[in-house]
């Protein structure tokens, strides 16, 4: 599968107005994140218990 076939998101944070933002594809052995201004780069992979450790130390961080 290519990076062009994956379903991609953003999240509810970013802007509409083309700012730094990332996007978001999960698999199930792998999450890659990508520049969403600059979609051609490979993306960084990581694994799902990488992400959520990641998005929970975020989320944590952020309250």
């Amino acid at each position: 599968m290519t990076t062009t076939e994956l379903d991609w998101f953003k999240s509810s944070h970013s802007g509409t107005g083309g700012g730094n933002c990332v996007e978001v594809a999960v698999q199930p052995e792998a999450v890659l994140v990508r520049d969403s201004k600059d979609t051609r780069r490979q993306p960084l992979s990581v694994s799902p218990s990488a992400w959520t450790a990641f998005t929970t130390h975020a989320a944590d961080s952020h309250r």
